[in-house]
C-alpha cells in the first residue's frame, strides 16, 4: 500500500549452529537460519531467492566469502559480505573485505576494511566516506 516495496522478513530461527570449538574447511551451503560460532575457512552462502539469515557469533570467524539475504556479525570475517536484505554489524564485529547492503545498521566500535557499496535494485553504488564528513 502507498508504494512501499515488498521486503523478505528475516528468518528468525536458527536451524543450525557451528559452534565455537569446530573449524570447517569448505564451503558451506544453507537455508533457513545459521549461526557460527566457530571458524568457517570456505564461503558461506545462504539459499538464492529464498530468506536466509546468517548470525556470526563474537568467537566466530569466517575466511571467504559471505553471501545471505540477512546478516548479523558479532565476530570476525575476512571476506567480503554481500547482504541482499539486510546487515548488522555489532559494536565487536571486524570485517576485512567490502561489504555490500541494502540496509546497514552499524553499531559504534565495528570496523569495516574495505568499501561500503550501496545495493539498490540492480545496481551498487560506492559510499565515499571521506566526502560524507565534508558536506
Amino acid at each position: 500500500m502507498f508504494g512501499k516495496k515488498k521486503r523478505h522478513m528475516p528468518q528468525k530461527q536458527i536451524d543450525s549452529l557451528i559452534g565455537s570449538s569446530t573449524t570447517i574447511s569448505g564451503d558451506v551451503d544453507f537455508d533457513g537460519g545459521l549461526r557460527v560460532d566457530g571458524k568457517v575457512r570456505g564461503h558461506i552462502h545462504g539459499g538464492v531467492d529464498t530468506t536466509s539469515t546468517l548470525v556470526i557469533g563474537e568467537s566466530g570467524k569466517v575466511e571467504g566469502e559471505i553471501r545471505a539475504s540477512h546478516v548479523v556479525v558479532h565476530g570476525h570475517v575476512d571476506g567480503p559480505v554481500v547482504a541482499t536484505e539486510y546487515l548488522e554489524l555489532l559494536a565487536t564485529a571486524r570485517v576485512q573485505g567490502d561489504v555490500t547492503y541494502k540496509t546497514l545498521e552499524m553499531h559504534v566500535g565495528a570496523v569495516v576494511d574495505g568499501c561500503l557499496l550501496h545495493m539498490e535494485q540492480e545496481r551498487a553504488e560506492v559510499v565515499d566516506i571521506k566526502r560524507i564528513g565534508n558536506t
